[in-house]
Order: structure tokens, then sequence, then C-alpha cells
């Protein structure tokens, strides 16, 4: 792979397993040094992070709660004092609440507080702190779903709230920024291979796999290859965009 991110920096948020660890790898071939987040899987991170250094690059994970909007700045401040720099923010780590409608009285406000903590609040939270840090020209790549524009199906209410919450505040931030060079894009991935995913693939119902053109999973190498591009020099052009890498899901 060409080494077009050579001497550029990223933080890969939730980056120690699934989609987060493929995007790490990814940007680590295409020559970046990487930074990663991880909540609680110390030892599946610093598998990462030595997998990353036996890449040629350099690399560190860095224990940060996605869920807690006050951890952004010292997150940022830890990578720029490890690498001296960050030219790249993919904001991954994100948590899934699914299987209820809206009037279930059963459902877990805790939990769907927490989503909306992890999947909205923080991402805002890791982009305010990265744009003091960031230079012209950095990159900017958050984590959406195809359910944050077309949802297709019930139960998924909240959790396709936080990411069309993301879906705005991108097209916003991409205004912003604009000036700066500084560009700021939301990739939506459907149904992905991942272990979480594992244990549902063969049980999911006809509806879900019936939304999508291409019936089966993303690899998730498909999905972290459109997040190197953006974080590459090629789209420079490309701002406030969501892009779909869902099998025809939102078609």
């Amino acid at each position: 792979m060409s080494r077009t991110l050579a001497g550029k920096v990223a933080l890969v948020t939730g980056g120690s397993r699934g989609l987060g660890a493929a995007t790490a790898a990814a940007l680590a071939d295409a020559g970046a040094d990487v930074a990663i987040s991880y909540v609680a899987s110390a030892e599946k991170a610093a598998a990462v992070v030595a997998d990353l250094k036996a890449r040629g690059v350099r690399a560190a994970a860095i224990r940060a709660d996605q869920g807690d909007p006050a951890g952004a700045e010292p997150l940022v401040r830890a990578v720029v004092d490890t690498f001296g720099r960050l030219d790249i923010l993919v904001n991954n780590a994100g948590v899934a609440v699914q299987g209820h409608t809206i009037d279930d009285p059963a459902i877990d406000n805790a939990a769907m507080d927490r989503q909306w903590a992890v999947n909205t609040a923080g991402v805002i939270a890791n982009i305010r702190a990265a744009v003091r840090v960031l230079p012209e020209g950095g990159r900017i790549i958050s984590v959406g779903s195809g359910l944050g524009t077309r949802v297709a199906f019930p139960l998924t209410t909240d959790y396709a709230a936080t990411k069309a919450a993301i879906v705005g505040y991108t097209m916003g931030a991409a205004r912003d920024l604009g000036p700066r060079g500084i560009t700021v894009n939301v990739v939506q991935p459907g149904l992905m291979d991942t272990d979480m995913a594992a244990a549902s693939k063969d049980n999911l119902p006809p509806i879900v796999m019936d939304s999508l053109a291409i019936r089966r999973f993303a690899r998730l190498e498909e999905v972290a290859a459109t997040i190197v591009f953006l974080a590459g020099p090629d789209a420079g052009y490309i701002t406030g965009a969501v892009i779909d890498v869902s099998g025809g899901f939102t078609a």
C-alpha cells in the first residue's frame, strides 16, 4: 500500500476491537502513526498497539471513556503529548441499544442515556477538542450508521437518532471548519462482520437482510478503506458528506 499518510498522526476511538482495530491497521499501513482509545479492554488494546508497531509505525493506547465528554480534551492532549501532533480524528467508538419500541415499559432508560452519551455527546466533545489542535487540512471522520438516514425497520429509534444527530453536526462542522481546510465527514456502515454481530448473524429477521441490495455483511476492511481514503490527500475536496458503505441499505 502507498504510504500516503506518512508523517501524519491519527486517533481512532474505540480502537481495541472490530472496525476500530481494522481502521487503525489500515491507517498504519498507509503510514500514519496511530493512537487508539479504549475503555475496558486493556489487553486487546495492547495487542492492537503491538500489531501497529509491527507495521512500522508509532502507536499508543490511551484509556478514555467515550461516554464521558469531559474526557475528550485530556484524550486529545495525551495524543499530542505522545506524538507531537494530531492530524486525523476517527470517531469510531459507539454502542447500540436496540430491541424496544419507544413505548415499551421495559426500556432501560439508563442504557439509552449512555447510548446518547457515547454515540453523540462523546463524538461532539472529541471534535471540539480536536479542532483546537488540528492543523490546516486536518481530517475528521465519524462512523455513523445507515440507520442515521434510513430507518427501515422498528426497534432502533434511539440508536438511529444518535447517528442522525452526528450527520447534522458533521454538516455544520464542515461549514465552520472549511476555511481552515479541515474536512468533516461521516462514513455509514451497514451490517458488519464483527465479533459482536456474529452471535446474531444467522438469526436476523428477514426484513433486515431484505433491506440490503448486496445481501451480505460488510468486511471490516471495506469500511476501513473508505475511512482511510477520506483521511488522505485525495479527499481534500470532500466535506460535509455522508458516505454509505452499507451494501445498498440506503438505496
